[in-house]
């Protein structure tokens, strides 16, 4: 389907609808009657450009972690090089709500689940894969993603005081070291 201008900045409007109300309020809540009642549309727009709430969710928690930016560095400086990229993708000039958006909805809802697996997979084990060259690959990915994930979780939605209160540089210093030990240790 060719989509004018005018109907890409509906397009783009109901997205952020929708994940306003994703943020706000949680899945049960972003109905297409809601959404559009938030951008000022019918709820026929949204079913036309989406087609289903599963539709609309999926395109809601599009994530890229564009990996292809993280630089090509020496082999034992990838861990600090990727946590610094994580924090920049999450509160730095590469973010936005969609990661934080997926990380709240996946612990409740099966289809965020279904998409964080998603992500890992075609974009965390094809990163692991390509930069260190590994026969294990998935499981030093998952590794990482403890790290990356339990970091994501304890800043950014539980909120605990001491990685809340962190500065960026100490948490690369901190955990740089970790996830270089699962990329090449």
């Amino acid at each position: 389907m060719a989509f004018t201008e005018r109907s890409a900045a509906t397009r783009t409007s109901i997205l952020e609808a929708a994940r306003k109300l994703l943020i706000e309020r949680g899945y049960e809540a972003m109905t297409i009657r809601a959404v559009a009642a938030q951008v000022g549309v019918d709820p026929s727009m949204v079913m036309r450009y989406y087609g289903s709430k599963a539709g609309l969710f999926s395109a809601a928690v599009d994530v890229d972690l564009r990996l292809a930016q993280v630089p090509e560095p020496p082999a034992d400086r990838l861990g600090e090089l990727l946590v610094r990229h994580f924090l920049a993708r999450w509160e730095g000039g590469l973010s936005d709500d969609v990661l934080i958006l997926l990380l709240r909805s996946a612990s409740t809802n099966p289809m965020a689940a279904e998409r964080m697996r998603e992500v890992f997979q075609t974009q965390i084990v094809a990163f692991v894969a390509r930069v260190t060259g590994a026969d294990d690959a998935p499981h030093r990915a998952g590794l990482v993603s403890t790290q990356l994930l339990g970091l994501a979780l304890t800043r950014y939605v539980l909120r605990l005081p001491p990685m809340a209160e962190a500065d960026p540089e100490s948490l690369v210093r901190d955990l740089g070291p970790v996830v270089q030990r699962y990329l090449t240790g």
